[in-house]
């Protein structure tokens, strides 16, 4: 079969036939009385062979050394062409994504651009410094996307640099609590803990509403912080976990703080906070949890907390008599009205 025939029927071009002949790749097995190549049925498959692992990405060179070592296995070399699609999808998918958060801020020029990428590229650094210095780098020349910050939020490990991110987030505005809900919803309680206290520096009622969501959280940390974060918007929601960390910890101090200031703006909590903490007292025997308790009656209306506390320092147990008495001391010099 000539080459003018073997090209029609193969579809790869004369041309091409000639280059994979002088690159040995594919030999015509013979020679016409006039010269011309002259290739068998052999030499016809080994063509389709070739096109075909051209197809799977191989280069020439490639498919050379394959097709004549004798040791050739397809499982190494499709297991090796598997990891090598899956690389450069992974560039192509980080490519494309950069490309999308580009996108996304609206870059009016080519410095916004310059901006984002720079930002990009530092927070992909692996030196804690290096990303906190591209979050705090003065953004002058473009917006941040909020969902290139979420992103990172969600992921980042060290303390300072996720709290440059948080403030960076609560300044880029925007719709960075929707952003956060997906975070919210993770599998991995880490990553949930990142996006409350993302949205714990968040104004505005979504990420107030996704904050109440999060006392529903199935790890305690997550109900701590949505919690301490709603108590200090005056939510009352939060008012059964702060009581609870008051009395078991952690974080008790800062509890006992949000019930005051919720207690000190509405009445009618106060008492209902009030009973909570009484009821607690009555309940419980244990010292250390007595003591807690007894000290964030401190944070109360003294109105309201006096009376109990004078009863608490006649208390049989006498570290929670001496607490409660001087307790009394303090809110009667602070508020001489209450003591009458």
């Amino acid at each position: 079969m000539l080459i003018g025939e073997v090209a029609r029927r193969s579809g790869v071009s004369a041309r091409m036939l000639r280059h994979y002949d002088s690159l040995g790749l594919v030999r015509p097995t013979g020679r016409t009385v006039g010269g011309y190549r002259e290739y068998t049925p052999e030499d016809v498959r080994r063509i389709f062979y070739v096109e075909g692992l051209r197809s799977l990405g191989l280069s020439l060179r490639q498919i050379g050394r394959t097709l004549d070592d004798p040791g050739f296995t397809p499982a190494a070399l499709v297991g090796d062409l598997v990891r090598q699609s899956e690389e450069r999808l992974g560039r192509e998918r980080e490519l494309l994504e950069r490309l999308r958060t580009v996108d996304a801020a609206g870059p009016a020029g080519w410095p916004d651009v310059a901006r984002i990428v720079e930002l990009l590229h530092g927070l992909a650094s692996p030196s804690a410094a290096r990303r906190q210095q591209a979050v705090m780098a003065p953004a002058e020349a473009a917006t941040v996307p909020a969902e290139l910050l979420v992103k990172a939020v969600l992921g980042e490990t060290d303390p300072n640099v996720a709290g440059a991110l948080r403030w960076a987030l609560a300044r880029a505005g925007g719709d960075g609590a929707a952003s956060l809900a997906p975070g919210l919803a993770d599998a991995d309680a880490d990553v949930r803990r990142r996006a409350v206290g993302a949205l714990a520096e968040l104004a505005g009622d979504e990420a107030t509403a996704m904050l109440t969501g999060a006392l529903g959280d199935p790890d305690a940390a997550i109900r701590r912080r949505a919690a301490l974060a709603l108590g200090a918007r005056g939510v009352t929601a939060a008012v059964p976990t702060l009581l609870g960390m008051v009395a078991h910890g952690p974080n008790d101090v800062e509890a006992a703080e949000r019930l005051g200031a919720m207690a000190q703006n509405d009445p009618e909590w106060a008492g209902r906070i009030m009973a909570a903490l009484a009821g607690e007292l009555a309940d419980t025997r244990d010292p250390a949890v007595r003591l807690r308790l007894v000290q964030a009656l401190a944070e109360m209306p003294a109105a309201l907390a006096l009376p109990l506390l004078r009863d608490l320092a006649e208390d049989e147990e006498r570290p929670v008599a001496l607490l409660a008495s001087a307790l009394v001391s303090v809110l009667t010099a602070g508020h001489p009205s209450a003591d009458r």
